[in-house]
């Protein structure tokens, strides 16, 4: 597996969008539109600002979520906050078509069933995201896919309902539907993932980052979350620094 480590957290958002862009020019050109699925954290925020300013036609693009809070409209924990801000809130002209995880909904279950099936429709079924931005927690999570919670094992369903984590249960993408993306394009930045980064590197499958499979996939990192990697114990991570 090969990683690119980015000096700067500043350097890691404009690679990303530069790989995201590239990415959704390329399935707009094959297939007259593209589909991208963005990731909450802290990580992303900077990345979707630089990617507001790459020449996409964002008017044939469509955004969806990787995962989502069961919160209220609004509620500063959203992603979907994010998003709009980072994203939508910086682009000049054309804007994509925005598909909000429905988690307001009474039936968590049901809108999970629903956002399913809108993946089928955009993207045949099964559906084929052209590109994923995930990102990586602490304990080696990527969407709302966290260590021991049942959704890990789900693979009848594009989209589940996660139990309370952080004090709040979620919609996300679940491992079948992440694993056909035509890309995926991995951001992590800070010291505090450095120990996670290497297990998942590593191959350590009690990690839920490693249980994405490596081909198609893209690591961008900085430099503090690369400090553990190319370690013995680390041997199959190839390390380019740009």
């Amino acid at each position: 597996m090969s990683v690119e480590v980015l000096e700067t957290p500043e350097g890691l958002a404009e690679r990303a969008a530069d790989l995201l862009a590239e990415a959704l020019r390329e399935a707009v050109a094959a297939r007259g539109r593209a589909t991208l699925a963005v990731s909450g954290g802290r990580t992303p925020g900077a990345m979707l600002t630089a990617l507001a300013r790459r020449d996409v036609a964002w008017q044939h693009v469509h955004v969806l979520q990787v995962d989502e809070r069961i919160a209220p409209d609004g509620h500063p924990e959203r992603n979907l906050v994010l998003l709009r801000r980072s994203l939508l809130g910086h682009l000049a002209g054309p804007t994509p078509m925005l598909h909000p995880m429905p988690v307001t909904a009474t039936d968590p279950e049901a809108a999970a069933a629903r956002y399913a099936g809108l993946l089928v429709a955009l993207a045949g079924a099964p559906p084929v995201l052209d590109v994923v931005q995930l990102g990586m927690g602490t304990d080696g999570h990527t969407a709302s896919l966290v260590p021991d919670d049942p959704v890990l094992e789900v693979a009848d369903r594009e989209v589940a309902v996660t139990g309370p984590y952080q004090g709040r249960r979620r919609l996300t993408c679940t491992f079948p539907l992440l694993a056909r993306a035509r890309q995926r394009v991995w951001l992590v930045s800070g010291a505090d993932k450095a120990p996670a980064l290497a297990r998942v590197h590593a191959g350590d499958h009690t990690l839920p980052a490693a249980r994405l499979p490596p081909r198609d996939a893209r690591w961008l990192v900085d430099r503090e979350a690369a400090a553990e990697l190319g370690r013995p114990e680390t041997p199959s991570v190839e390390v380019e620094r740009s």
